[in-house]
């Protein structure tokens, strides 16, 4: 006979001890402390943590998310709390997906956001499937960000908590992962609520500091792993103005980004000087005054889509954008170009926007509810 069941707190028209739920375990504290609530409301839970990268030699360092003791510290949540827990090696998955293109996008002049290709094609294609084969009904991360059950299914919000939403970081999540994922600390109102939660189970990450760099980049040196992933990339060359009119020379192009004010080295003039383009082909850094780096025209391509309409079911769509993780949703007019490619015309324009950084879409009227987004693929 059938049972009549309210859904337990992930979703489920069943008992947390009949839902085998796999948590994605970083070895910090968010994905522990969302480790050790479901084991605590008796979910079967299974802890998994990716070893991405050689954190044995170059990148045993405090601050780095893959480093080995993250793996430690996983491995000990799991031990406290009774649950299994397995550390899968995918080195070689993470080299390939993220690494080696972040490498080529930077060589290209772009500015790659790595974090973002590493939850599209690692944690949540590979990781998933892995959840899929070990029969868990659901996949939990600690990311902070909200899935809430709308009209046409489950939609991506931000958090609570402005200060830790990471939105902008998951826009590639496709329809049918959101289906299967979920976020459990996107309610909370601050990180302090993390880390009691983490004090109350006992455990011993409560007060670990949170991770600032991208994991393979030590200490937020991008130039420096570029030459290491590719021998002879620091090529020198000049630096221009607009015009074309040589103001210096400079050791290699992956140096810079756009935006960039210090460290141009080239005192002495009338007015500041940001780097407002990257030309790696005649290896030349442009720089100009900071007027050039406002921009209200924004082509983004591979767009993932989550609006309830198709995406070109409009010609137009209002909608709030991001074009860096830092700043807060602007509004924009969002003008389909093709099946995955689109214009957005900022409606004040921005500073800095580069190519390989990601453009978010919001809903206007909100700013909550995450519509998807895209690449910028060039300035305009």
């Amino acid at each position: 006979m059938a049972r009549d069941l309210a859904l337990n707190s992930l979703g489920f028209a069943k008992p947390p001890a009949e839902t085998r739920v796999v948590v994605a375990m970083s070895g910090g504290v968010d994905s522990s402390v969302v480790a050790a609530e479901l084991a605590a409301e008796g979910y079967d839970v299974v802890g998994v943590t990716l070893q991405l990268y050689d954190h044995g030699a170059a990148l045993a360092k405090k601050g780095a998310c893959c480093a080995g003791r993250d793996i430690h510290d996983a491995r000990r949540v799991a031990e406290t709390m009774g649950f299994p827990h397995y550390v899968l090696d995918y080195e070689s998955v993470f080299r390939d997906a993220v690494m080696d293109e972040f490498a080529e996008s930077y060589l290209g002049g772009a500015t790659p956001v790595p974090c973002i290709r590493c939850n599209e094609r690692v944690k949540f294609r590979d990781l998933l499937e892995t959840a899929r084969d070990l029969e868990a009904d659901c996949m939990a991360t600690g990311h902070y960000i909200q899935r809430r059950m709308g009209p046409a299914g489950p939609e991506l919000h931000r958090a609570a908590d402005p200060a830790r939403d990471q939105s902008y970081f998951l826009f590639s999540t496709t329809a049918e992962q959101l289906d299967y994922l979920r976020f459990p600390l996107g309610h909370l109102a601050t990180k302090d609520e993390t880390r009691a939660l983490a004090a109350r189970h006992g455990l011993t990450i409560a007060d670990k500091p949170d991770s600032q760099d991208i994991c393979f980049v030590p200490d937020g040196d991008y130039a420096k792993v570029i030459e290491k992933l590719r021998p002879g990339a620091a090529e020198p060359g000049e630096i221009v103005d607009r015009a074309g009119r040589v103001l210096g020379r400079h050791e290699g192009v992956i140096h810079y980004t756009i935006g960039q004010r210090r460290g141009l080295g080239i005192g002495g003039l009338s007015e500041p000087l940001y780097v407002v383009r990257l030309d790696p082909e005649a290896r030349r850094v442009v720089v100009g005054p900071k007027s050039a780096l406002s921009t209200r025209i924004v082509p983004t391509r591979e767009i993932n889509w989550l609006g309830d309409a198709p995406l070109d079911s409009r010609d137009c769509w209002r909608v709030a954008v991001k074009v860096r993780s830092t700043r807060p949703p602007r509004e924009a007019l969002l003008r389909p170009t093709g099946p995955d490619t689109a214009e957005v015309e900022l409606l004040s324009p921005e500073e800095g926007v580069s190519p390989g950084q990601a453009c978010v879409f919001y809903e206007a009227e909100t700013g909550s509810r995450v519509l998807g987004g895209g690449w910028i693929w060039r300035g305009s």
